[in-house]
């Protein structure tokens, strides 16, 4: 009798672990999500950069970049014949180019979308529509960085041009990062350039925005773990 007593309790004791420790399973691997709010702190990424990082850098840059053109006045002809369209300058945002050491995914899109945003925000410039561009990149077989020769940026211009899509400046983005290293901890530095190129006089302009991100390692979680199952 004692015998059948202890049995029961023991098969009662490992199905009660089991059956906690499924529980403990299926509320450590429960996932749930939730809308933020305006004004309530957002995720930070705790292996890369994420929103808290390229929203910043993307507002400060394009701010600067675009607000000191803003106040230069509508340029004069340069010499008799040469055509100045009245109105809005145009800009064509070529893209983003990505040299830092992580991918970018899904917000390589979203960089670019974010930046061509804050120009027509701005009231002062127009973008060219990003479909036009890839367009004219393609058809005309040119990469990006293939544009500051001046035979392809012609055959480029001739045809955003036959597009009906002219435009007076040229803009690129370029994403690198810096990283610094203590022991398992490390610090990254991002740094957003944006580099503006007058069509009709290639000058060129820069404004770039740096934020520091520091990622901790921690042992934490592995503690916890071999507490529960010691």
């Amino acid at each position: 009798m004692q015998r059948r007593e202890f049995l029961a309790g023991g098969l009662v004791g490992w199905g009660g672990g089991l059956l906690g420790l499924a529980v403990l399973s299926g509320c450590r691997n429960q996932q749930y999500a939730r809308i933020i709010k305006p004004g309530e702190s957002e995720m930070v990424g705790s292996h890369k950069a994420g929103s808290e990082t390229f929203k910043p850098l993307v507002a400060e840059s394009v701010a600067k970049l675009l607000g000191r053109h803003s106040e230069v006045p509508t340029q004069m002809a340069s010499y008799p014949g040469e055509v100045v369209r009245p109105g809005p300058k145009h800009i064509c945002f070529i893209g983003v180019e990505n040299k830092s050491a992580e991918e970018l995914g899904d917000f390589k899109d979203q960089i670019y979308e974010c930046i061509d945003s804050k120009i027509l925000e701005c009231g002062v410039f127009q973008s060219i529509n990003r479909r036009y561009v890839d367009a004219g990149l393609r058809e005309t077989r040119l990469r990006p960085d293939q544009l500051f020769i001046p035979t392809n940026m012609r055959t480029f211009t001739a045809y955003m041009e036959q597009q009906g899509q002219p435009f007076d400046y040229l803009l690129y983005a370029v994403l690198t990062s810096g990283t610094t290293r203590e022991n398992k901890d490390y610090q990254r530095d991002y740094l957003l350039t944006l580099e503006l190129v007058e069509l009709r006089n290639g000058q060129t302009d820069k404004q770039s925005a740096e934020i520091s991100k520091g990622y901790h390692h921690s042992a934490v979680s592995r503690w916890s773990a071999e507490h529960w199952f010691k």
